[in-house]
């Protein structure tokens, strides 16, 4: 479709250097540019869904030992995996 735009100084000198080190013509940047500027709005228009949350129970393990039975369990697995190799 044919159309009259009237686009500031400042956006048409970048739009033609653009195109120029693209190779590209001023109309089929302005497509490009006007398809991902519409994309970014339509994107930014959805309504959010909301996370459902669920209730997991008191942990099994002290959290504040955390670090710990990290260190606990990944030794114990690199003595399985010494142990295979035997």
């Amino acid at each position: 479709m044919r159309t009259t735009l009237t686009i500031d100084d400042d956006l048409m000198e970048k739009l033609r250097d653009v195109a120029h080190r693209r190779g590209l013509p001023i109309r089929k940047l302005v497509d490009m540019t006007l398809r991902v500027g519409l994309r970014g709005l339509a994107a930014k228009r959805r309504p959010s869904r909301p996370c459902p949350a669920f209730a997991m129970g008191t942990p099994a393990v002290d959290l504040d030992r955390a670090g710990a039975l990290a260190a606990a369990l990944e030794d114990e697995e690199i003595a399985r995996k010494l142990e295979l190799r035997k």
